[in-house]
């Protein structure tokens, strides 16, 4: 056995501790949320606290559903979140291949015009956006939910970069084969960037299923709120009980634990033989 396998060795029982130890450090408020949406009122503010629910409470799940219009809640979230994810896919594509792949006069600069939108934080732009809709009469209107997010400069940077490692003979060849643009497209660069438009697509559709400020600020109306206002509002219904609370949490974040499982390898396949390599 050589120092280096002994090095490497040693430099392994070090460093899987630490990674333990940081895992359990994230995965607890995550376990603490599920064990007590299971639990009694009395058992939510028991001290010493309860590890495991001594009487499991599935009703507290139903008991969410009733506070509200939660059905209504689930769509509009479904809708909204959904619906940015294809039409901010839609565009960055377009985009992302016109940079990479076509000859266009000033594609340059603007491709750092929307570069630079990646350092403005959304704050500075919540009350010209807020004034433009208030004109164009989309206040409390899935547009004003939508609408705004049809583009996003981090999803045209990452497929950008992806489209760039295409190779310029594939694409030469498909149109010596007389391959229709939106065939090349669909057939060879599509497939290709799998990996990165999943990942787009996942932390799109994360970003705005679990969106509240921007749904309080565009909407009043009860029946185009999301799951997240929903929630919100789970602390006000019958004052706040704990187990009620995080129960409409755990209906919140399933879906997004499901899609990551989901997509776990093409996220990873993204990040390291992606452009971010």
């Amino acid at each position: 056995m050589n120092d280096a396998t002994v090095k490497r060795g040693t430099a392994r029982w070090i460093i899987m501790p630490i990674l333990l130890a940081l895992g359990l450090i994230y995965i607890f408020p995550l376990n603490w949320m599920v064990i007590t949406a299971f639990k009694t009122i009395p058992e939510t503010v028991a001290f010493p606290p309860t590890w495991l629910p001594r009487e499991w409470m599935v009703k507290n799940f139903a008991d969410v559903w009733r506070t509200g219009p939660f059905d209504r809640y689930a769509l509009n979230s479904f809708f909204v979140s959904v619906g940015i994810v294809l039409m901010e896919l839609i565009v960055s594509i377009s985009a992302a291949y016109t940079f990479a792949k076509k000859r266009v006069p000033g594609s340059k600069v603007m491709y750092a015009l929307i570069l630079s939108g990646m350092m403005i934080p959304m704050q500075v732009t919540v009350v010209p956006t807020y004034l433009l809709l208030s004109k164009l009469g989309w206040i409390n209107t899935y547009a004003a939910l939508i609408v705004p997010f049809l583009s996003s400069s981090m999803a045209i940077f990452l497929l950008t970069e992806s489209f760039k490692q295409i190779p310029n003979e594939l694409l030469e060849a498909a149109k010596i084969d007389r391959a229709p643009e939106w065939r090349i497209v669909w057939s060879i660069v599509l497939p290709y960037a799998k990996p990165t438009l999943v990942t787009i697509a996942l932390l799109v559709f994360i970003a705005h299923w679990n969106d509240l400020f921007w749904v309080l600020v565009m909407t009043s109306s009860e029946n185009l709120q999301t799951l997240t206002a929903g929630i919100m509002k789970l602390k006000d219904a019958d004052g706040l009980q704990w187990n009620t609370l995080m129960a409409g949490n755990v209906l919140l974040v399933a879906p997004i634990l499901l899609l990551y499982i989901a997509a776990n390898q093409q996220i990873k396949s993204a990040f390291t033989h992606g452009g971010l390599k």
